[in-house]
């Protein structure tokens, strides 16, 4: 059984394609010639290079395929070219599912996020039934996934795409080479960067959970239903404490208001602007922690069988692998 899959050099995506080939697949995974290739290391697929923006540099590879993962996506809370993220996340996505029609792909698993979701209200955690618009999309990032998304759900209604959207809340865990915005909280902390802290709050999950959800959704989900892959809610806090607990310096005690530290972030977009370096705290990221990130995972645990492990197991993997990797 070959299988097409995107974003295998990335956090999320290397962690699926150790699953697939755990369970029987044969991987082909598109990637760009300049991808930083080290969470393939040693696993047996086959490398097809080719860009997102260019449908002509992977439409022959999608020939002989049976089913498609597409995860690739820029993930960045910050970007000076909203252009750019627009083509890569929207575009591409809608290219590489109408290449999926024309090359008879029978079944497509689409990585989306929680971002594109409706936040939690009164108590209540936010579900996949969750309504937004692109409105209340914060940030290039949210905007970007919230398009892509519309277009596979578009698609599925009126193309007969076979695919089933998830929708992973925020992994941590092994091989986060870049590291993830989520991934950078942790080595942040770790390293002392972090002396304060806003009241906000994330759901956090293992990311080989998240990578095994997709294998559930694969097996298991409804053509055109979306399901949440998350683990457990924590506030900033808690995810600090946490971190502390294992080899970190004392969780910080010190809680700012968040408008506090808008002229900080200001400042460091402006120097990102001038070293192309993306700024540590970006203004979207403060507004998009205005809500609590809280999801709930019932809906894949009660039809897929999804499952998360204790937050403290994915902290405690996360920063042994920064520490094996000379991240701290």
């Amino acid at each position: 059984m070959l299988t097409f899959l995107t974003g295998a050099t990335g956090f999320v995506g290397a962690a699926i394609a150790r699953v697939l080939l755990t369970k029987g697949h044969k991987l082909r995974v598109l990637t760009r010639s300049n991808n930083d290739r080290r969470n393939l290391s040693g696993l047996p697929l086959e490398i097809v290079e080719g860009d997102l923006a260019r449908p002509e540099t992977y439409r022959a590879a999608l020939s002989g395929c049976r089913n498609l993962f597409h995860v690739a996506a820029d993930y960045r809370l910050w970007t000076p070219n909203a252009k750019a993220m627009h083509t890569i996340n929207v575009q591409g996505t809608r290219a590489l599912m109408l290449a999926a029609l024309d090359a008879n792909i029978s079944r497509v698993v689409y990585t989306s996020s929680v971002a594109t979701l409706g936040p939690a209200h009164n108590g209540h955690l936010a579900c996949e039934n969750s309504t937004a618009a692109l409105s209340d999309m914060v940030g290039v990032y949210k905007q970007s996934k919230y398009l892509a998304e519309q277009e596979v759900q578009h698609l599925v209604k009126n193309a007969r795409l076979p695919a089933i959207i998830v929708n992973p809340s925020s992994p941590i865990g092994p091989r986060d080479v870049k590291p993830t915005p989520t991934g950078r909280i942790i080595v942040d902390a770790i390293t002392g960067r972090m002396p304060a802290y806003v009241d906000t709050g994330l759901n956090i999950v293992h990311v080989d959970d998240v990578a095994l959800g997709h294998w559930l959704a694969f097996e298991h989900g409804k053509i055109g239903e979306r399901y949440i892959l998350g683990g457990h809610n924590l506030s900033l806090s808690e995810i600090l404490s946490l971190i502390a607990e294992f080899g970190g310096p004392p969780a910080p005690k010190i809680k700012l208001p968040r408008r506090a530290i808008y002229p900080v972030a200001a400042c460091m977009e402006v120097t990102a602007r001038l070293t192309g370096r993306e700024p540590r705290i970006s203004l979207d990221a403060l507004r998009m922690a205005k809500n609590k990130m809280y999801f709930s995972s019932s809906k894949a645990e009660r039809e897929l069988g999804y499952q998360a492990r204790p937050a403290r197991l994915a902290v405690a993997d996360a920063i042994r692998w920064f520490r094996a990797e000379g991240y701290f």
